[in-house]
């Protein structure tokens, strides 16, 4: 049964909140808990209401959180699928989310969806501008955008690219004086825990 869209898309009370707590998170992957903030019921399948509702607790507004589930879902769904033949509803299955690896990231997940520790660490030290290596600028950021392209690889450009604005805008009020965004913050991001930490600091 998929997560209902009704109800108050800014607290996430009730069933939610409790489904998360159950879902053994221990048992992750570094990718799939990246993404079970938006697994709403905690069944292990991301519906594309599930992903709008995600994106409007996390204040993208109703605009960019259409734009974020038209992206995700008409490019990523299909790839979690056990089946050849298309879903009709667009369904991502955390389980199998693994596959929705592409080309020109940064590398910090492998291709089983594990945390790979010291390639998160050389994005910092190859691309950062700070002194303290320990954030990366707007300008940092398109030199990862631009040094991670592979060859021939449109799509993982164009997902590398809605991945960094994404994040940009989710951590735009948490800049450093210098104007970057914080190496701590983007690991949070990478295990999913910033999302959460995000809607309960709306509630309080």
């Amino acid at each position: 049964m998929h997560a209902s869209a009704s109800g108050d898309l800014q607290s996430g009370h009730g069933h939610n909140g409790d489904a998360r707590k159950r879902r053994g998170t221990d048992k992750k992957t570094a990718l799939q808990k990246h993404v079970l903030f938006f697994d709403r019921d905690g069944d292990g399948i991301i519906w594309p209401q599930d992903t709008f509702i995600g994106f409007y607790r996390l204040g993208y507004g109703i605009f960019l959180s259409f734009v974020s589930l038209a992206v995700i879902h008409l490019n990523f769904a299909y790839w979690t699928q056990k089946s050849w033949i298309p879903d009709p509803f667009l369904r991502i299955h955390v389980d199998r989310i693994h596959r929705d690896k592409h080309g020109s990231d940064t590398g910090t997940y492998d291709n089983d969806g594990l945390y790979i520790e010291h390639k998160f660490e050389r994005i910092f030290n190859k691309y950062s501008s700070l002194p303290e290596k320990d954030g990366l600028t707007i300008s940092d950021t398109l030199n990862v955008i631009y040094g991670q392209r592979c060859i021939m690889d449109p799509i993982g450009w164009g997902a590398a690219i809605f991945e960094w604005v994404a994040t940009w805008i989710l951590l735009w009020g948490r800049r450093t004086p210098e104007g970057a965004i914080k190496r701590e913050d983007l690991r949070k991001i990478y295990d999913g825990s910033i999302y959460e930490e995000f809607t309960n600091s709306k509630k309080a």
